[in-house]
């Protein structure tokens, strides 16, 4: 009996690494739906380095949260050697002297749990390249790429996911905060330092008239666009599945299931809430508010996937849809340009998806939601602010005029994403 109870315990733990390691690459396929929807939402002329952005941002994550950021994340839980080590005995051990049998808490590879965590550092830093594109020089961006990577995202994640106490002061947990899959602390994040970089930066020449007045710059290629979407669509099961955490036993392959509901429920209801209010507002079914509001259900959800009904995720969703549409138009008018509008899907949307946590889990509170978006925002957004202060004052963050004229692809990487369409 206890041969066969070791081969269960063993058929789990392998089960849940699996889980977990596809859900990371499904999370890592999300840096391509970023590539190809800022790519599609820009301007031709910048398509070459927003590319390189965002494959350089994905690698320069990767390396600098192993070599700091998961430390500082999870109090000195580093993987530097030893990675694949696993010792048999002390698992089985584990597993054996629980009540509940292996019906209980999760447990898998270290390894597999580094890599589902990388990926989502890197989803963060992809929020902010879209808000900053178009006019900003590629070698400050990735500067920021390694504080933020290594230090500032980390931080805020020892203080939530980590359950670390912010500056010895408070633990957001005990407050009542809960952040299932990251609204909050992956989504607003990214946002809030966007948000810092886009202040400092400036708006693109020609987006504001004299008078006030907003000018639409339209994006190169809504298809490449729409196929980022629906890749990001296909990502956020992973990035919400994977953060049950388990599935070798009834009750957790039940929550994943339910929480694969839900991400899809949602985002189907972001698309049909922002192309109804774009329908009133603009008379035209507007694709590029169509595709946010896709992405606008997916960040309302991640707060918390598992427990709403299907219809309440819907429902949920739909209201993220309006709330983009509405946070674009607002920014507009505050003149703060974000040609892919990341920072209204992922840090409005994601305030509003902590504060519906609560309506359907009772494990969390109003009060707890806020005082942690308050904490990741002000974290973030004033660290950012300093490091693009920084890097402003030694370097410089925009390019000049001349070159965003001519276009930051020949200026910062010295080709055309579209050689063939150039003049000559």
């Amino acid at each position: 009996m206890e041969q066969i109870a070791n081969n269960v315990y063993q058929l789990q733990y392998a089960i849940d690494t699996f889980y977990f390691l596809v859900c990371g690459a499904l999370v890592m396929w999300m840096a391509a739906g970023f590539a190809m929807l800022e790519a599609g939402l820009v301007r031709a002329k910048n398509t070459t380095e927003i590319l390189t952005k965002n494959i350089a941002l994905f690698a320069i994550s990767c390396i600098m949260y192993l070599v700091c950021g998961y430390a500082i994340m999870y109090d000195g839980g580093i993987l530097l050697s030893g990675i694949a080590d696993v010792d048999t005995a002390a698992v089985l051990g584990d597993y054996a002297s629980r009540e509940d049998g292996f019906e209980g808490g999760s447990i898998y590879s270290g390894a597999s749990d580094f890599f589902f965590q990388v990926v989502f550092v890197a989803t963060a830093m992809s929020i902010v390249s879209g808000a900053v594109a178009e006019r900003m020089k590629l070698w400050a961006f990735l500067a920021f790429a390694v504080a933020m990577t290594g230090f500032i995202y980390p931080m805020e994640g020892y203080w939530t996911w980590g359950g670390g106490s912010v500056f010895g002061l408070y633990t957001l947990g005990d407050l009542g905060f809960s952040d299932f899959a990251g609204s909050g602390i992956v989504h607003m994040a990214g946002a809030s330092a966007a948000l810092a970089g886009v202040l400092l930066l400036g708006a693109r020449k020609g987006k504001y008239g004299a008078n006030g007045e907003v000018n639409a710059i339209p994006g190169a290629n809504l298809p490449l666009a729409t196929l980022g979407t629906f890749i990001l669509w296909m990502g956020w099961f992973g990035f919400n599945g994977g953060s049950v955490l388990k599935l070798g036993d009834i009750a957790n392959a039940n929550s994943v299931a339910m929480v694969f509901l839900n991400t899809n429920a949602a985002a189907a209801g972001g698309v049909v809430g922002a192309l109804v209010l774009a329908r009133i507002m603009f008379k035209k079914a507007d694709l590029t508010m169509a595709l946010n509001g896709a992405l606008a259900g997916l960040v309302a959800i991640t707060a918390e996937p598992s427990t709403p009904t299907a219809l309440e995720a819907t429902i949920f969703g739909a209201l993220g849809g309006v709330l983009v549409v509405l946070s674009i138009i607002t920014l507009d008018k505050l003149k703060i340009d974000d040609p892919v509008g990341a920072i209204s899907v992922h840090g409005v949307v994601g305030l509003l998806g902590l504060l519906l946590v609560p309506i359907t889990n009772d494990g969390s509170t109003f009060s707890g939601q806020l005082i942690g978006a308050a904490t990741i925002f002000g974290w973030v957004f004033v660290t950012s602010l300093v490091v693009w202060g920084v890097l402003k004052a030694v370097i410089g963050i925009r390019v000049s005029e001349e070159e965003e004229y001519e276009g930051v692809d020949l200026a910062e990487c010295g080709m055309d994403a579209y050689p063939e369409f150039t003049q000559k």
